[in-house]
């Protein structure tokens, strides 16, 4: 049953792609990473001037790059994630079998696992690394319930290595642990938390990023300066109360006071998630609340635990209900829907991409729309247009500028787009222009011809 749900998690994470609404950040930036890796080159960002480690510690990319060694594509990625998400039910039923419970209750937690809004949705965002772990995470759950240290160790380790931030849900389970009085399994939590979170901040990222700390924290955290009542004007309350509302939603029937303790892994990763200054960290559709699906789940199992032996067992009404929510709350926070509308808005542009890629040979180096960037991001150089300054003064160092103004894609702007086509003209360059106002443009540099293009 899991690999079946991974079959259908990658088939509807590759169709997003084919249809053209996929993203430079961050599927094209980590395919370019994991390219670059195949390759023996140095794993930095030309979208970010950024080293693969000094983005978010992920040292696990270095696999994918052994993958792409064997056959470079992005459906490395996008399988990979799919199929750790279903799978990351197999430790799931683990966990159930592990508190007693009966097989079909089993089946009903590993359904709440699979219809979790945030499981499809970070399944259909792109591709992150921290997917992989997931498996890893409830299976460390596992381990210390079943008093096996170093296994428990291990896959902590695991985690910190998909991203930094999974920091905090090693220092939530230090939480957890000291609740219910394990004190050296929360010191060994702790201490490994702190230590990993040292590391990266004063040794790696000063390294790779020329004495610079954390990309992402001065950017999502700056807000936080200032007097506590600053502070607490700047917050967005109303969104943050719907956050909390929403993360709640799919599993708060099957919570109890038992469950208490296990949700304590969370709260370091949802206090962070609502002080940060984006509100894409305060929704489901993204992955950064993706942990959580798992604190919730387990803590549903606890819960049902806690019913036994004394309380009857969950009859077959009440899991009939239970599965009626979920399946609700998954239709209406998850977005299976956008295949009917959003996500198809793009449809007459595929034929006119697909021929201007087949003009663009592997070495060339692309500018081009940010839902084009991850169909032409295994190259040395690809960059997007943004509206900031940098990019529009730099555009003779590209060979081949591939836009669209019409439909300018994240982070860019017709007006920005067209003044790079405009310029192009005016110093020419040789475009070609579909009937969807899709435009490809050669720079005149002497020895750079693209095949077919007139």
């Amino acid at each position: 049953m899991a690999t079946g749900v991974g079959l259908l998690f990658w088939l509807s994470a590759a169709a997003r792609h084919g249809l053209l609404q996929s993203n430079a950040y961050d599927l094209g930036l980590f395919d370019q990473w994991a390219w670059l890796i195949s390759r023996g080159l140095p794993p930095i960002s030309s979208m970010e001037q950024v080293h693969v480690l000094a983005d978010h510690g992920a040292w696990m990319l270095y696999i994918a790059g052994g993958a792409y060694r064997l056959l470079p594509s992005v459906q490395w990625l996008l399988a990979s994630q799919a199929l750790a998400l279903s799978l990351t039910a197999l430790p799931i039923w683990w966990l159930a079998r592990q508190a007693g419970l009966p097989e079909r209750r089993c089946w009903l937690i590993c359904g709440l696992w699979w219809l979790q809004p945030v499981v499809f949705n970070a399944n259909l965002f792109d591709f992150h690394p921290e997917t992989w772990v997931m498996p890893a995470f409830a299976m460390a759950l596992w381990a210390e319930r079943a008093e096996r240290p170093r296994l428990w160790l291990a896959l902590l380790l695991l985690m910190l290595g998909a991203r930094d931030g999974l920091v905090l849900i090693s220092g939530g389970m230090a939480l957890d642990l000291a609740w219910r009085r394990r004190w050296r399994w929360a010191g060994a939590a702790a201490a490994l938390s702190l230590a990993w979170l040292l590391m990266l901040s004063r040794w790696l990222y000063p390294w790779l990023r020329d004495g610079e700390g954390p990309k992402a924290a001065g950017r999502m955290f700056s807000h936080l300066s200032g007097s506590p009542l600053q502070i607490l004007q700047s917050l967005d309350w109303s969104g943050g109360s719907q956050y909390l509302l929403l993360l709640c939603l799919p599993c708060i029937w099957l919570w109890r006071r038992r469950s208490l303790p296990t949700l304590l892994i969370g709260m370091p990763l949802v206090l962070v998630n609502l002080l940060s200054a984006s509100a894409s960290y305060r929704t489901l559709l993204h992955h950064y609340s993706l942990p959580l699906a798992v604190v919730a789940v387990v803590a549903a199992i606890d819960a049902t635990v806690s019913r036994q032996p004394h309380a009857p067992q969950v009859g077959r009404r009440q899991r009939a209900f239970l599965l009626g929510w979920v399946v609700l709350c998954w239709l209406a926070l998850a977005k299976p829907w956008f295949f009917t509308g959003p996500y198809l808005n793009r449809l007459a542009m595929l034929s006119d991409v697909d021929a201007a890629i087949n003009r663009i040979p592997a070495s060339a180096e692309v500018l081009t729309t940010s839902y084009i960037v991850p169909h032409l991001s295994q190259r040395e150089r690809v960059a997007f247009p943004k509206n900031k300054a940098g990019i529009a003064d730099s555009e003779a160092t590209f060979d081949i500028i591939l836009l669209n103004p019409n439909d300018p894609g994240w982070g860019s702007s017709t007006a920005a787009q067209q003044q790079l086509l405009d310029k192009a003209l005016l110093e020419g360059w040789s475009c070609q222009r579909w009937p969807s106002e899709l435009r490809l443009c050669i720079t005149p540099r002497e020895g750079f011809t693209p095949p077919g293009l007139r």
